[in-house]
């Protein structure tokens, strides 16, 4: 009976995909991830777009001038070339604020890029172990598929003999049936949980392999991704504030522009200008007087700071508070795994001593049938609650912040 049972489950063991691989595979090929960064590279080109307005400008240009009636003492024609370079000696410090702010929403897309990552590990890994479960089931119930067959075929030989009532094989009929439908069933939700993992992943997935994390409970917390792209927003909108409040600061510029100019149709009443020019201009600019819009959009910003302040704080402590429950999950598991050990080997006792007096005819097939499905459950509770203790260190050192494929034997 072993060996049928192990060749119906052979193609779980073979080609099998690890946990570490589907990780790893989504990380590279799963839509929203890749989506995620190409946010990120646009954020990076935005700063790049920021610092180089740090560097002076170089405008050049020309003009052609052409006078249907000449004006007096102006050439018919007039044609220039220039070159003109332009830097701000001091802005109130707008750009260099520009530059943090930017570089701020990069940093925050950054860490929404990690969060996502481990987030969806997170869910990946609930699918994996949620898959590992079914097939533990569909294991349990494929062993009992072939029990109830068996015995199903010994009593209606002793009923074809006259040794058996008609009762008695429609009861272990009836109990075959429902296990075969309780089979196909577990095999459709299985399949609706192994698709929602492969959408995660980016591929098709055949058979998984065994997987198991580390077992550490004395990891100490750190900020999760989440809330430090909150920090990095909050420090973007203050760093956005102060580029606005540059606009009460003098605005210093210089710049030197440098023209040649070309005559033509002239005479003594319409005479050439000069030919090239050179021109240095150093400005000053300084607002008096807005009416108080700037001052109000700052206020704007800042408010929206600190909602983003009050919000950190909340999801810190949120934290914190799942941390803990998360440890204490894993406590809870252990102790349920202990009990489903327990139970396992009880029912297999009472079920070996039950088979044996159902065959010598000493206990009816109800009695057999209720000790049968004891253990089977039994057999699930425990291989399931295995399981459950890996998918609760999971979510143990996603809590605490940690990236949990680093933790996976």
């Amino acid at each position: 009976m072993i060996s049928k049972l192990l060749f119906l489950f052979i193609p779980i063991f073979i080609y099998g995909d690890s946990l570490q691989e589907l990780l790893e595979y989504s990380n590279k090929n799963n839509d929203l991830i890749t989506s995620k960064n190409l946010t990120k590279k646009s954020k990076s080109l935005e700063l790049e777009s920021a610092k180089s307005a740090s560097y002076p400008t170089l405008d050049v240009g020309a003009f052609y001038q052409s006078l249907e009636e000449k004006t007096l003492m102006m050439s018919g024609d007039t044609y220039s070339g220039y070159a003109k370079i332009s830097y701000d000696i001091y802005d109130g410090g707008k750009k260099s604020s520009t530059i943090k702010q930017k570089q701020n929403e990069l940093e925050s897309t950054s860490f929404d890029v990690t969060s996502f990552e481990k987030n969806l590990a997170l869910l990946l890994v609930q699918d994996f172990f949620s898959i590992k479960n079914h097939d533990a089931s569909l294991l349990a119930l494929e062993e009992k598929k072939v029990t109830l067959k068996a015995q199903l075929e010994r009593v209606k030989k002793f009923y074809e003999a006259g040794l058996a009532t008609k009762d008695e094989v429609d009861k272990l009929q009836s109990a075959s049936d429902t296990n075969i439908y309780n089979i196909e069933s577990l095999k459709f939700q299985r399949l609706r949980v192994k698709q929602s993992l492969e959408l995660k992943v980016g591929k098709e997935i055949f058979n998984l392999e065994d997987a198991s994390f580390v077992k550490n409970l004395d990891m100490s917390i750190e900020l999760d991704d989440a809330t430090k792209s909150l920090q990095e927003k909050a420090n973007s909108l203050q760093n956005q504030a102060n580029s606005l409040k540059s606009v009460y600061l003098p605005q210093v510029n210089i710049s030197d522009t440098y023209s040649i100019y070309g005559y033509s149709r002239t005479d003594a009443m319409h005479p050439s200008g000069v030919d090239n020019q050179n021109k240095l201009m150093l400005s000053l600019n300084l607002r008096l007087f807005d009416g108080g819009s700037v001052e109000k959009n700052i206020q704007a910003i800042m408010t929206n700071k600190n909602s983003l302040k009050t919000e950190i704080k909340y999801k810190t402590k949120e934290q914190k508070m799942l941390f803990d429950v998360a440890k204490s999950k894993i406590v809870t598991t252990k102790l349920k795994i202990k009990s489903a050990k327990s139970a396992l080997v009880s029912a297999k006792g009472v079920y070996s001593t039950i088979e044996r007096k159902y065959k010598a005819g000493l206990v009816d097939n109800i009695a057999y049938l209720d000790a049968l499905s004891v253990k089977i459950n039994a057999i699930s509770l425990y291989k399931s609650s295995l399981n459950d203790l890996e998918v609760a260190y999971a979510i143990y050192y996603f809590y605490a912040g940690k990236n949990i494929e680093e933790f996976i034997k």
